[in-house]
């Protein structure tokens, strides 16, 4: 229907002039957001990422991350690597590296097999014990080992200059596990509602968009089986504003 248009006319059954009320008609809505603020969203793997910088050791990290609904990053693909690589992680001044080159645990370990001449060993997923990972075989051994620690914790170090972030330049190390480091965290995508809410799996909400009065099932990390309230305009009002916010509230213009 046309906002403009007061009503329309037509002949009933019995000769009658029936009366239809023109409605704003719902316009599709392009889903934009499907992770919280302060997360990057990734398609190709339907995740959220985020670098806390609060220094923390990796056991500690690993807690922070499941208190978010996530964990300690991994990577299934290199392409999820470069997009990681590529981001800008809004870093301030305060980090626990060189200002040029940032380091971050993720969710892998190198697990020492052998102590002889040179340190042999592999990288595991952290707490899965899965080698399934595609981490150089010969790691960057960070400069706190201990010679009783057989477990050594992982760190993604990644360049601030474009240049060097664009051409996925990038090494990994082997750490001491209770050095503090800033750390990059994982999580499913999710449904974030109009308010910028995070939406469990099932419950109903409106998504972040341009239409308040659409009512969605969170299914998925997506919005699913929508339905659209459709408002009458304001009797008696002949200019007035729809509020972007509240879903069929008005303010009549007219003087």
């Amino acid at each position: 229907g046309k906002e403009n248009v007061d009503s329309r006319h037509s002949r009933g059954r019995g000769g009658e002039t029936t009366r239809f009320h023109t409605v704003n008609v719902a316009q599709p809505v392009r889903f934009s957001r499907k992770c919280p603020t302060g997360w990057h969203h990734y398609e190709g793997t339907a995740s959220c990422y985020r670098v806390y910088l609060n220094g923390e050791n990796y056991w500690d990290a690993v807690q922070t991350c499941q208190r978010v609904n996530g964990s300690l990053a991994t990577f299934t693909a290199d392409q999820e690597l470069r997009f990681i690589l590529a981001q800008e992680w809004d870093l301030e001044e305060k980090t626990f590296v060189r200002k040029d080159q940032r380091r971050f645990w993720v969710g892998y370990q190198y697990v020492i097999t052998n102590r002889n001449h040179s340190l042999e060993g592999h990288w595991e997923v952290a707490y899965k014990g899965s080698s399934e990972v595609f981490l150089p075989p010969d790691p960057i051994f960070g400069t706190a080992m201990s010679e009783s620690e057989n477990v050594l914790c992982a760190q993604l170090q990644c360049f601030h200059f474009p240049t060097l972030r664009h051409h996925g330049l990038h090494s990994w190390y082997a750490e001491n596990c209770y050095e503090k480091s800033s750390f990059l965290c994982k999580r499913s995508q999710t449904c974030v509602d109009i308010k910028d809410n995070i939406v469990d799996e099932g419950y109903y909400f409106t998504p972040k968009g341009n239409d308040p009065c659409l009512s969605c099932t969170c299914h998925n990390g997506e919005p699913e089986m929508c339905v659209a309230a459709l408002c009458e305009r304001p009797q008696g009002c002949q200019q007035y504003r729809k509020d972007p916010k509240e879903c069929c509230k008005f303010t009549c213009l007219d003087p």
